[in-house]
């Protein structure tokens, strides 16, 4: 996951929260936690990005509307960046603790 840029991370652990969320609602979801305006010509890129490296699946809701989802490749990737971050946390800042 080192080639991808922060911003395709943040959608990676997005889309793994929600069930087959649409582009919009990554969007939202996106906008509301940090805050900034997330353009189209910003998300749907990032999106196509994560499509093509094989991490998210896209699908058809409608004729007009995408979902997405992790691949297995994507959920093992997350994973392992977890873990890889988990080795840099200084104790005391996991969440489990």
């Amino acid at each position: 996951m080192f080639e991808l840029t922060g911003f395709q991370r943040d959608l990676l652990y997005v889309i793994a929260g929600h069930d087959r969320p649409s582009g919009q609602q990554l969007k939202d979801e996106l906008e509301a936690s940090t805050g900034r305006e997330i353009t189209h010509g910003r998300l749907y890129p990032s999106l196509d990005t994560l499509v093509n490296a094989g991490y998210v699946e896209r699908g058809e809701i409608d004729r007009r509307t995408n979902y997405y989802a992790l691949t297995d490749e994507g959920r093992e990737a997350l994973k392992a960046r977890i873990e890889w971050e988990g080795t840099y946390l200084p104790t005391g800042l996991s969440s489990d603790e």
